[in-house]
């Protein structure tokens, strides 16, 4: 019963990587010693930052080693998938190279971002080229599996670099063991102008990701599952909000989150919100993803036994096999992502009706003064795609987006602003 329980919410411990070695998040004020530097290269050495606040503060942010290699994943025509009812699916996709590169590097920690339809993160030197082959083979993942076009890009700091932008590195630790990158320097816009055909040739052809290197084989995506029900608003609507180049980005986050706290944790995955549904609406892309060659109508009922049995064992609310639901509920809402990359801040809140026309109004007039674009969405509901590397030792992160088309919609409405303006 206890290794049952220890599966409930996606952990199957003869797949899973190792866990990191855990350690306490740092202050700004208390950096950690050169010597206590824990074993896991560059990332794993910086110091964590507890607060989304503490983003805003380029000293938090270090220069990345020349020879680790950023990666950027984004779905061509995401727009038109969540028009047909497919977000969560894009969703999953953009996740996917998240957990490939995750447990492809276990158990050094990297440093990643999820933006919705794409994804952003760092590999060290030894991995490179294995990551360049995975994203290959995510790649034809996405479209054969899923429909989709996934554009895919790798390219080393220094190639960063020497096109002229840079890639600067924090590490946001919410909790002990979990972390996100956040990303500073230009090079992530760089590089995503590359896979798009609009930066530099050069720099196109050293991110390029061969097709010959798909060689159809399954990549490890262990950990990545989306068993939640949609996040429904407690407080009125679900609010997704994207800024870009924002002069004091942090004094415009911090007063959109006062005004959205006034009545309540604006958090969108708490407790409250949390609902373990079965079957799961998308449980066949888990079932895709853990399948990795073998039969996949035998990982279908797997996935469904095992998410009917985290039903029971949620809705119980007991300790089962070392697994608590409750606490498990409690480190959720703490460990949902925060995304801040280049001069791009991107977030959900959950929030009352009357504050959404008040944060409207405020962004719009520090838009105006500061010249920044900025896109909002509102939805009664908000996905959440999680990433699991052990429930039982609280080693779990979770990406989350605004429902009804979320950083889609949001992004979508902050490029036709900018093409009014000109």
């Amino acid at each position: 019963m206890a290794q049952t329980a220890i599966a409930v919410l996606g952990y199957d411990p003869a797949c899973q990587p190792q866990p990191e070695r855990r350690h306490p998040a740092h202050t700004m004020s208390e950096p950690p010693a050169a010597d206590a530097a824990p074993p896991g290269g560059f990332f794993a050495s910086l110091p964590g930052l507890g607060d989304p606040q503490q983003a805003f503060d380029d000293a938090a942010y270090r220069p990345a080693p020349d020879d680790w290699s950023l990666a950027v994943t984004d779905i061509v025509g995401s727009t038109g998938h969540v028009a047909a009812g497919r977000h969560k699916t894009v969703n999953f996709v953009a996740a996917m190279a998240i957990a490939a590169a995750r447990n492809m590097c276990a158990p050094r920690p990297i440093p990643f971002l999820f933006g919705g339809d794409g994804a952003v993160l760092m590999v060290p030197p030894q991995q490179a080229a294995a990551m360049r082959q995975a994203l290959a083979r995510l790649r034809g993942a996405a479209r054969r599996d899923h429909g989709m076009e996934l554009r895919v890009g790798l390219a080393p700091v220094s190639a960063l670099r020497a096109a002229g932008s840079d890639a600067r590195v924090a590490r946001y630790e919410p909790s002990p063991g979990n972390h996100f990158g956040l990303f500073a320097g230009g090079g992530v816009g760089v590089l995503e102008d590359a896979i798009r055909g609009r930066g530099l040739p050069e720099l196109a052809a050293q991110a390029a990701v061969p097709e010959a290197l798909d060689d159809a084989r399954p990549v490890d995506l262990s950990g990545l599952s989306c068993r939640w029900a949609p996040l429904r608003s407690q407080h009125g609507k679900m609010l997704t909000l994207i800024i870009h180049g924002a002069g004091d980005a942090g004094a415009v986050f911090a007063e959109v989150m006062r005004l959205a706290g006034q009545d309540g944790d604006p958090r969108p995955a708490r407790p409250e919100t949390l609902r373990a549904a079965w079957p799961p609406k998308d449980f066949m892309l888990e079932a895709r993803a853990r399948c990795r060659g073998g039969w996949l109508p035998w990982w279908t009922l797997r996935v469904l036994a095992e998410t009917l049995l985290a039903k029971l064992v949620i809705a119980r609310g007991k300790p089962v096999g070392g697994f608590d639901p409750q606490r498990y509920r409690l480190e959720i809402r703490s460990n949902t992502d925060f995304c801040r990359h280049d001069r791009t801040l991107c977030f959900v809140i959950d929030c009352a009706l009357p504050r959404i026309d008040a944060i409207r109004a405020h962004v719009e007039a520090c838009a105006a003064k500061q010249v920044f674009d900025w896109g909002m969405n509102v939805s009664d509901t908000a996905l959440m795609t999680c990433l699991v590397t052990s429930e039982t030792e609280g080693l779990h992160v979770h990406f989350v987006d605004g429902g009804g088309g979320g950083y889609t919609s949001a992004a979508r409405q902050l490029k036709a602003a900018r093409a009014a303006r000109g």
